[in-house]
């Protein structure tokens, strides 16, 4: 029976993991950060895809704390949160 009650609540928390929040958008002050160093072509690239995870990092972070996460849960529900935000959107 405690068996039963631990896989019900192991597939509880994979479950909640797999729930994505909003997708966090884009941090605007990246872009006046890349604008204030001057930026352009790859290193305008390279600046803004690693700023914006960053930012997504630390919004999905938040997001997993909220939900109380712990463990493979936490880094699931992160890895896929942050995957979600810094996808490009169809033109």
């Amino acid at each position: 029976m405690f068996l039963g009650l631990a896989l019900g609540l192991s597939f509880l928390s994979l479950a909640q993991a797999q729930e994505t929040p909003s997708a966090p958008a884009p941090a605007p002050d990246c872009a006046a950060k890349a604008a204030d160093k001057k930026l352009a072509g790859a290193a305008l690239n390279s600046f803004m895809k690693k700023c914006e995870r960053d930012a997504a990092t630390t919004t999905c972070d938040a997001a997993a704390l909220e939900k109380k996460l712990k463990g493979a849960a936490k880094k699931s529900f992160t890895k896929k949160c942050v995957t979600d935000a810094t996808a490009k959107k169809p033109e």
